[in-house]
């Protein structure tokens, strides 16, 4: 769990790190929202939010510290602490139908 306060600068700091094909999952405390952001391209994101709304984005890199910060507030607004899972290797059937953790 990381804090809301350092968590821009922590997330894109993995998502510097993530090799191509990697996603990583950003929920709330009581696990019931979430942001999940998966590498597909060099320089580019897939991002899903799944919580008060529902949607698809396709950011590159210099673009996520803006979709971030605004998806913080949206899914995140009262959250304290925030949960980073590094799901690994995932394809497109992941952002499918996953189970909740």
């Amino acid at each position: 769990m990381i804090d809301k306060a350092t968590a821009m600068t922590t997330v894109l700091r993995k998502l510097d790190k993530l090799p191509q094909g990697c996603a990583i999952d950003l929920r709330t405390y009581k696990r019931n929202r979430s942001v999940l952001i998966r590498r597909t391209g060099p320089d580019e994101f897939d991002v899903v939010e799944d919580g008060f709304f529902q949607d698809r984005f396709l950011v590159p890199l210099s673009g996520m510290k803006k979709l971030l910060k605004t998806l913080f507030k949206k899914e995140f607004p009262r959250s304290t602490k925030i949960r980073a899972y590094d799901l690994g290797d995932a394809d497109e059937r992941d952002f499918e139908g996953r189970k909740t953790l």
